[in-house]
């Protein structure tokens, strides 16, 4: 397989994906029609002109997905609400970031306070501050796999799951260099190691081995530090993921492979028409046959 270079990302009924400075979103309509988009939007990273900088540009590379990422998933729910009208209001931009904000508060408070101060509630108990820092790490972990588990049973979220297993599948049928067709995606794999979701997880297990270095006493400093460690680890782990994606080796495999088992549960099986709307996203935006052509994978239908 060769690195294609192009991400993307499921929403409500499609997917979005991205190449450069283009990104296009298709989605499958109530009338079984594809209907896409296609804008420019230039890197946040080139914009701040921090692309050459390591750490930082996985931060601001995170920012940048978090926001193209919220706009995407809101037009595809407006175009599907709205009858494929979508009207680009000053409120709904005021909503989106006001829903960003929430969640972000969400987050913290969930997979940062909450494991913190459960493992204080037994800090009488246990007087070991590393075994305290591991059992919160622990609780982290556990809260977090328990969320995934617990949206992955939802039956819109499983839609959702069924789009980002034909994102990974159109990707890597794109990569091993096969013709861009819903049956030779099919046959692929519905993992992929540049997967946010194996990001996320990364971030999280990183996390867990960098709070046991903070021993201080006051909770509050402690989230503050945690705080902002977090665009640090966000950062590092943007870089791991690029490098497991990049080369195959035994370091890769192991580091990738916690993020693949966790994506049994954040991709499912996608059916033929949310692989045609994967590849009408593919196509809208990137020539994977110049690529496959660029990096000599030329194969015949087998994978």
């Amino acid at each position: 397989m060769k690195y294609a270079n192009i991400g993307g990302q499921a929403v409500m009924e499609g997917i979005m994906m991205r190449y450069e400075d283009t990104y296009s979103v298709a989605v499958r309509t109530p009338e079984h029609k594809i209907e896409k988009k296609v804008e420019k939007r230039e890197r946040l990273t080139k914009k701040l002109k921090v692309s050459g900088i390591p750490i930082v540009r996985g931060v601001v590379s995170f920012i940048d997905s978090l926001i193209l990422g919220m706009k995407t998933i809101t037009w595809s729910a407006d175009y599907l609400n709205d009858g494929g009208e979508t009207k680009e209001e000053k409120p709904g931009k005021l909503l989106m970031g006001f829903t960003v904000f929430l969640s972000v508060l969400l987050a913290v408070g969930i997979f940062i306070a909450l494991p913190l101060f459960l493992a204080h509630l037994l800090s009488g108990v246990i007087e070991n501050r590393l075994l305290l820092s591991v059992l919160e790490g622990l609780i982290r972990v556990g809260i977090f796999l328990l969320y995934i588990i617990l949206i992955s049973n939802l039956s819109d979220i499983k839609r959702v799951f069924q789009y980002h297993g034909a994102e990974h599948k159109t990707i890597t049928c794109v990569e091993k260099g096969l013709e861009l067709t819903p049956e030779n995606a099919a046959r692929c794999t519905r993992f992929h190691r540049r997967c946010g979701t194996s990001f996320l997880f990364l971030v999280v297990i990183i996390s867990v081995v960098a709070f046991m270095f903070i021993q201080v006493d006051n909770i509050a400093l402690k989230i503050i530090i945690r705080l902002l460690l977090i665009p640090v680890l966000a950062g590092l782990s943007y870089e791991l993921i690029q490098w497991t994606g990049r080369h195959e080796n035994v370091c890769t495999i192991i580091l990738s492979s916690p993020g693949l088992l966790l994506q049994r549960l954040t991709t499912k099986e996608p059916d033929m028409e949310m692989l045609e709307v994967a590849i009408e996203a593919i196509e809208a935006v990137y020539d994977w046959r110049g690529f496959q052509k660029e990096a000599g994978l030329v194969k015949n239908d087998a994978v």
